[in-house]
């Protein structure tokens, strides 16, 4: 790849920052030097990507109606479409704090109903295995 050789060109070839790429490679513990020409493609496939992923939230979210990508659109493709379900915990759906508050308290119920079940269950497979003991 001469152009990624090429400084100038380099940039004109990808819009992404390449030294914050290089910082975000940097940080992995198993990378101790990179090659100019894996930054560079680096940096091109992911600039692909993100064009890949708003192109698609557009055409299959709401986007066509207001004629604007909105995080719901990323959010919905994130979690429906198989191929970018990966991003699901990145890209969660938006809900209001009274919302997710009223869902934690549910869970919390839930939780405490479960553990009380399962200390009948327990109990109830003390007494068997001590009425099996006894009787025998």
């Amino acid at each position: 790849m001469a152009a990624a050789r090429l400084s100038g060109t380099e940039h004109r070839l990808v819009s992404l920052p390449l030294s914050r790429i290089r910082v975000i490679m940097k940080s992995s513990p198993e990378v101790s030097s990179i090659n100019q020409d894996a930054l560079f493609l680096t940096a091109k496939a992911t600039e692909l990507f993100v064009q890949y992923l708003a192109t698609y939230s557009y055409k299959h979210g709401r986007g066509k109606e207001k004629n604007a990508l909105t995080y719901t659109d990323l959010s919905h493709t994130a979690e429906e479409c198989e191929t970018f379900q990966f991003l699901a915990d990145i890209l969660p759906k938006k809900i209001l704090a009274s919302k997710y508050l009223k869902m934690l308290e549910k869970e919390k119920q839930d939780g405490e109903v479960r553990e009380d079940d399962d200390e009948a269950e327990e109990e109830e497979d003390e007494d068997e295995a001590v009425g099996d003991s006894v009787g025998s």
